[in-house]
Order: C-alpha cells, then sequence, then structure tokens
C-alpha cells in the first residue's frame, strides 16, 4: 500500500488494490482463517492449550513472544529513526495521546465494566485490567496497515511502555481498590503484580524488536544507503510482519480454544462492553486527531494507539493475581478476540476517513511516499 500526499481518485485506489499481494489484499479473511484455525486446535488436540501455557520464561508465553517479535521486527526496521525529534516537538500529538491512554481511557473502561457487568465482578475486574494495560505491541501492525506516521507509532508506543512500568500498579490500586469504595460500589481488588514483572513485560515485547529494527535500519543504511535499504531489503522482510501475525492468532487462540468455546454466553456478556470500548476510543480519538488539526497518519497512529490494549500483559496480571481458571483471566482472554477483528475492520474505516482530509493534512512527509 503506498503513501501519497494527495487523496486519491477511484481509479488510483483500484490500481492500488490490484497492485497489493494475495496477503495484502485478503488480510481480513486471513485473520479470521487464523482465529478458527486457533480456536479449533484448542478445542480439538486434548491438553494443547497446557502445552502451550507451559512453554514460557519467567511468565511470558514464548510463542506468543515469538510471534510478536517476528511481526513487529519489520514493521520497527522501517521507521526512519532519524525523524523522531519531529514527533516528540509535536506537542498536540503528544499531549493527546498521554491524556487518552492514562486518563480516558482507563476511566472510559471502567465506566462500561460496571455499566454491562454489575453483576459479574471477576469479568468486570478483568475488562479494568484490560483497559489498564495500554498497548506496545500489536499496534504497530494496525498503525502500519492503516497508513499511519511509524515514527510516531514507534514514539507513542514507547512513551506508553515507560508509562505503563511506572503507572499500571498505581491505576490498578486506584480503579480496582480505591475508586469502588469512593463510589460506594462495595470492596476492591488488590493487584499483585511488581513493577519489575511489567517491566520484564515492556522489554520483551518492545525493547528487543525496537533495538533489533533500530540496528537494522542503522546498519542496512550504512552499507546499502537509505534507497537500496527502503527499495532492496525492506520488501523481503516486510511479509513476515503479518506471518508473525497470523501465528501470534492461531497461538493466542489455541490456549484458550477450549475455554472461549465451552462458555459462549460468558464470552458474549465480555465482548458487548469491549465493543464499546474499541468503537468509542478509536473514534473519539480519530475525530479529536481531525479537529485539532493533525495530518491524517498522526490522527490515524492517534486513534490506534488509543484503542489497543496490551492483552499479553492484562491476561499475565490476571492469572498471577486471581488463577489461570478466574474469571479475570476469562476476560483477558476476550479481549484480543474481540480486538483482533474489530481493529482490523477500523483499519479499512480509516483508509476511507482517509479522503475527508484536505490534500496537505493527509501527511506528515511532505511531497515524499512510502510503501507499507
Amino acid at each position: 500500500m503506498t503513501r501519497t500526499d494527495a487523496p486519491a481518485t477511484t481509479a488510483e485506489e483500484s490500481s492500488v488494490v490490484a497492485k497489493l499481494s494475495t496477503l495484502d489484499r485478503f488480510l481480513a479473511v486471513w485473520i479470521l482463517i487464523a482465529m478458527a484455525v486457533g480456536l479449533g486446535l484448542g478445542r480439538a488436540v486434548p491438553g494443547l492449550n497446557d502445552t502451550l501455557a507451559k512453554v514460557e520464561v519467567g511468565g511470558i508465553s514464548l510463542p506468543i513472544a515469538i510471534g510478536l517479535l517476528i511481526m513487529m521486527y519489520p514493521v520497527l526496521a522501517k521507521v526512519r529513526y532519524d525523524r523522531l525529534d519531529a514527533v516528540t516537538g509535536d506537542r498536540r500529538l503528544m499531549a493527546s495521546s498521554l491524556v487518552i491512554n492514562w486518563v480516558v481511557g482507563p476511566a472510559v473502561m471502567f465506566a462500561l465494566a460496571w455499566i454491562f457487568l454489575p453483576d459479574l465482578p471477576e469479568y468486570r475486574t478483568g475488562l479494568i485490567i484490560v483497559g489498564l494495560a495500554r498497548c506496545i505491541a500489536m499496534v504497530i501492525i494496525w498503525n502500519d496497515l492503516a497508513c499511519g506516521d511509524r515514527e510516531a507509532a514507534a514514539v507513542l508506543v514507547a512513551l506508553n511502555s515507560v508509562f505503563q512500568v511506572l503507572a499500571f500498579g498505581l491505576l490498578g490500586w486506584f480503579y480496582l481498590d480505591l475508586l469502588p469504595g469512593w463510589l460506594g460500589l462495595g470492596d476492591g481488588e488488590h493487584l499483585d503484580i511488581s513493577m519489575g514483572k511489567i517491566a520484564v513485560n515492556v522489554v520483551i515485547f518492545l525493547g528487543v524488536p525496537l533495538l533489533a529494527g533500530f540496528l537494522t535500519r542503522r546498519v542496512g543504511e550504512k552499507k546499502l544507503g537509505r534507497e537500496r535499504y527502503e527499495s532492496g531489503f525492506l520488501p523481503k522482510i516486510g511479509p513476515w510482519a503479518l506471518y508473525g501475525l497470523l501465528f501470534t492468532i492461531v497461538i493466542l487462540f489455541a490456549l484458550q480454544g477450549r475455554t472461549i468455546t465451552s462458555q459462549p454466553l460468558d464470552v458474549a456478556r465480555i465482548a458487548l462492553p469491549l465493543l464499546v470500548y474499541f468503537a468509542v476510543m478509536w473514534a473519539g480519538t480519530f475525530l479529536l486527531g481531525k479537529a485539532i488539526g493533525l495530518a491524517y497518519d498522526r490522527t490515524a497512529t492517534l486513534a490506534f494507539t488509543a484503542a489497543g490494549n496490551n492483552f499479553e500483559l492484562a491476561i499475565a496480571v490476571a492469572i498471577a493475581t486471581f488463577g489461570v481458571s478466574s474469571g479475570q483471566a476469562l476476560s483477558g482472554v476476550v479481549g484480543p478476540l474481540i480486538e483482533v477483528p474489530v481493529l482490523i475492520g477500523l483499519v479499512y474505516v480509516s483508509l476511507a476517513w482517509r479522503k475527508k482530509f484536505a490534500p496537505s493534512a493527509l501527511t506528515t512527509e511532505g511531497t515524499e511516499g512510502r510503501d507499507r
């Protein structure tokens, strides 16, 4: 998919679509198939979920970690790190991201959890934990598919990672312990998670692929030059991002296939507030970005970083605190079950809304296009 600095005509759009690889053109289909395969494997193969769950290091699922690293590396190798200062200097973007992710997002999930699940405290707590875990991994893929600003995405997920280490435990105490008491909603919960464990999660799922991408860009440009690096090397590793995404989805759904398929009504109850959450967070943030004058690519980046969540951290915290068979853990598992198809759908919505931006607001890259 090519990024341009002017709205594409219908003929141009058709030409671009025709040039997409089969993997890109039918991505939504492959994702649905990956979800179905994962659920089927988890349901049909006895003990598969237990076997996969045991393959972990320091409480982190090794298969999921491998999938996420493969998924993120090619995208982070595409980032032009010499342009990051242009992102950090955008005060509207930085301030909006901090407020939406660490003030609005957790508050919205807290409200929706209590509105939709007042009689199911375990599921409600699990949803609140999902809302506290801001996305630092898979959002990289959604942003790239929507032709968002790669440099902005790298900066915002790095910012989220810092705040995740510093603020996750504090926000958990506020929303699960303190606020329910203030509002007369009953006794609170206590999260058993250390800053060290959160830091390890951040290093594995963001630090490693970010360092690999940065070093690849530096060494690649030094040996090949920027033009050959971007036109020759990047297209070769590009498809691996989607291979990693599909692998991660299969593993994730295989891990919880039996749990999800054996409790369909509970899954539906948890899914409803999640659907509302993703829609409200993404659409509200997208409209905010347009209202404050951000270009399309940074508006898309802001919206997807606001709507996505760190499902791996949410599931790990829920299991460590409440147990693998708890309702809180099930809520964490249902999170990506809903997030994956919804956000891939919002990628298409984002690209359609791109036409509503003025030509001068379509990209922050001037007249230079970039290929995904």
